[in-house]
């Protein structure tokens, strides 16, 4: 029963938890494309898009968006769709 109420409060606390939608850098796509994806995506101003995208190009990575899980996993498939490298992340592990 200990092991029951354990998963039950792990999926409580992930469902409950802040998600990341990271952007990672690739040697494929241009930086005009991923401007381009994350304005569609996000609607973002092309100034913030292109703050991400360079983000990406010179540290590697951007977190995009910040908030519920199941949103999160929508915007990392429309990503993936664009042929973007994304993931989702708990933004409070650790």
């Amino acid at each position: 029963m200990a092991t029951e109420t354990r998963e039950k409060t792990e999926v409580r606390e992930q469902l409950g938890s802040i998600w990341q939608v990271v952007v990672h850098n690739d040697p494929v796509n241009l930086m005009t494309y991923v401007t381009m994806v994350l304005r569609r995506v996000f609607g973002y101003s092309r100034e913030k898009a292109r703050e991400h995208m360079m983000e990406v190009h010179e540290k590697g990575r951007s977190i995009v968006w910040s908030g519920e899980r199941e949103k999160g996993e929508l915007y990392v498939q429309q990503l993936h769709g664009f042929l973007l490298l994304a993931t989702l992340e708990r933004a409070d592990h650790g």
